[in-house]
């Protein structure tokens, strides 16, 4: 079998010396024009590729990689962040290894152990709903750690979060400002902080419109758009609802389903913003916070503790904003 080349084949062709050529490699300008093209001839002709994962091995170097555990790539909300989140790491020179971890605690440690294994420089990690192990029984050392969009009790790393409970109480308010008194919140599991903090700011909102809260209008089952649909549907058949707070992007994209097979709609506010919400009539108001920010924002961070920033690990709860496109008010009678 062939042998990968390595920098003592680029040497040995440009007739150089290996210290020159590890200079080149790793981007330093400072190196004769025509030793430069020689190099650059051979690493052609040999089909040289520089082996970061053994390189991260050595004192002073690194995968330049970032490893980045959500929850679910098929949900545009978490394949927004990846890319936000790439984009960023790109741009400094990163590459960022992607795994879901489809919610399930044991799934999210094997990952998380695993990128630990190939030596990523630092970890943004979206804390799946059935935990595992605590962070403290990771062995260390931990690279440079962010939670995003939930936060872990772990002292060791920084968090990026949006203001659930807020967005969640000024979607509720508007709904009843429409003239809705019976507002259904039709969400994910509790066992989700996004979706604890969403049905917190919704019952706030609830008991500062003076409105008593009734139990069974919380519904916490719709996992799925189709459970979604369901939970819904049920809610216009047996009319215990005037209104839906949908608690993120697929319990939405259900109610709107539920909606249009019933060939009526009640008035609906949805978490999380989406590219079709325009395309409704009336078009889908929602709270919507800058996803791009949010991973941005835990880039930069992971980014600045590699290039040394020591200062205290912080929690960033970044803002929401309530859009109203007509959807939270009833159909004219």
């Amino acid at each position: 079998m062939l042998r990968n080349p390595t920098m003592k084949d680029v040497a040995h062709e440009a007739r150089v010396s290996l210290k020159t050529v590890s200079r080149h490699v790793n981007g330093e300008t400072n190196i004769d024009p025509a030793l430069a093209d020689r190099i650059s001839a051979a690493i052609v002709k040999l089909g040289y590729r520089r082996n970061l994962s053994a390189a991260s091995l050595r004192p002073g170097w690194t995968s330049k990689t970032i490893g980045l555990v959500i929850s679910d790539l098929a949900n545009p909300y978490y394949s927004t962040l990846a890319r936000a989140i790439e984009s960023v790491a790109d741009a400094a020179g990163y590459l960022v290894t992607i795994a879901s971890s489809e919610e399930e605690g044991m799934r999210h440690d094997r990952l998380v152990d695993r990128l630990m294994e190939q030596q990523v420089d630092g970890l943004i990690v979206v804390p799946p709903r059935n935990a595992g192990r605590d962070w403290s029984d990771v062995a260390s050392p931990i690279p440079p750690l962010v939670f995003l969009d939930r936060p872990v009790p772990f002292a060791d790393a920084d968090a990026v979060l949006a203001d659930n409970a807020g967005g969640a109480r000024e979607a509720t308010l508007a709904l009843v400002s429409a003239g809705s008194r019976r507002i259904a919140f039709v969400g994910d599991s509790p066992d989700i902080y996004t979706m604890r903090e969403r049905h917190a700011g919704y019952a706030a909102a609830l008991a500062e419109a003076g409105i008593e809260a009734d139990d069974s209008l919380t519904i916490t089952t719709a996992h799925t758009r189709e459970q979604a649909e369901r939970e819904v549907g049920a809610v216009l058949r047996d009319g215990s609802a005037d209104a839906v707070i949908a608690a993120n992007n697929r319990s939405t994209i259900g109610a709107l389903l539920a909606f249009q097979a019933a060939g009526r709609r009640l008035p609906l506010v949805g978490f999380d913003d989406f590219e079709t919400a325009l395309l409704g009539s009336p078009p889908v108001s929602v709270v919507s916070h800058d996803i791009e920010l949010m991973g941005c924002t835990a880039a930069d961070i992971v980014l600045g503790r590699l290039k040394g920033d020591t200062s205290a690990f912080t929690t960033r709860v970044l803002p929401t904003q309530l859009i109203l496109r007509g959807s939270e008010k009833p159909e004219p009678a």
